[in-house]
């Protein structure tokens, strides 16, 4: 119960800090960045995929082994440090491949995934210790 506790709160945070950090900053940041490369709208169904699968990922390499700590300093810093590997492997990537990718735009983006999965992290250590007691 407390790792499904885990998975749950580390997902719900992640997804709704994203929605608003995408819903604020598409028109700000990606798009100018971007161009004619950014969908028009999402493609939901790869990115429900994505955040069942990060958040899986998140607890797995990051929250249990900060519940069996029990540290949420491990959890912060477990977390800042899968987000910004994870993002940097996209954007690093991006930027090696695309035309259009800057590097603005990759320290943006890192900075972003490093704070996002790291905030999530926290929250799903801190609702699984709740659940826990």
């Amino acid at each position: 119960m407390r790792m499904l506790a885990a998975y749950a709160a580390s997902l719900v945070a992640f997804v709704a800090l994203d929605f608003v950090w995408l819903s604020l900053m598409v028109e700000r940041i990606y798009r100018p960045a971007l161009g004619d490369l950014l969908a028009a709208k999402p493609r939901m169904g790869a990115a429900v995929v994505f955040y069942l699968a990060y958040a899986a990922g998140l607890v797995f390499l990051v929250v249990a082994p900060a519940l069996k700590e029990a540290s949420l300093t491990r959890a912060g810093v477990g977390g800042l440090v899968l987000g910004a590997m994870a993002y940097a492997t996209y954007d690093l990537t991006n930027q090696a491949t695309l035309r259009t990718w800057s590097t603005k735009l990759t320290l943006v983006d890192i900075a972003w995934g490093a704070a996002l999965t790291a905030v999530a992290a926290m929250i799903g250590y801190a609702v699984a210790r709740l659940v826990a007691k």
